[in-house]
């Protein structure tokens, strides 16, 4: 009788104490990584299939799509969380190396089925932007509330620690994707 009391005073103090907003919070950030995690593997969809379509005009850009193809492989053999945010990163940018191949190949860029995967593609690309900004905000509102005073105390017992995966542009992101082509024959 004592010892059910006893845990009963606990868990009413610590339902008080933020325990629970804080079980709340960090199912929220798996949350919102899972959603990140839906729009990168929508994305991996569609990456085979502009890549054929793109190799059928552009036989010899074999870096372009080697480089698209590991990515894609490292993003899918990635294990933990920041393993795939620097796989995700390493993907977008091959992607744009890709992507800048349209404006070269004036065939490519008049294909239909190459501008409906682009346009996909673009789209999916959006999504994953919202969904990286919800899974940071998710992070930083859950280690905003751990660390709040009487919060970090609670935390440090129940074993909450902060999250440091956020999504952050890679250093490759910042340069714009080059394309060079070989000189034309004569």
């Amino acid at each position: 009788m004592r010892r059910a009391l006893s845990v009963l005073i606990v868990a009413v103090a610590l339902s008080g104490c933020g325990y629970n907003e804080m079980v709340t919070m960090k199912e929220q950030v798996d949350s919102a990584w899972a959603q990140v995690q839906n729009q990168l593997q929508r994305r991996n969809d569609l990456i085979p299939n502009l890549v054929e379509v793109a190799k059928g005009y552009a036989a010899h850009e074999k870096d372009v799509f080697t480089a698209v193809a590991d990515a894609r492989s490292r993003l899918l053999a990635a294990g933990t969380r920041d393993e795939q945010i620097d796989a995700a990163n390493q993907v977008s940018g091959a992607l744009g190396r890709l992507l800048a191949l349209r404006e070269s190949y004036p065939e490519l860029k008049a294909n239909e089925q190459f501008n409906r995967l682009s346009d996909e593609l673009a789209g999916t690309e959006n999504r994953i932007a919202v969904e990286r900004q919800r899974y940071n905000d998710a992070i930083q509102d859950y280690n905003t509330y751990i660390g709040l005073f009487p919060n970090n105390i609670v935390a440090n017992i129940a074993g909450f620690k902060r999250n440091e995966a956020y999504f952050k542009a890679s250093e490759a992101s910042k340069e714009v994707p080059k394309v060079e082509f070989p000189p034309p024959n004569r």
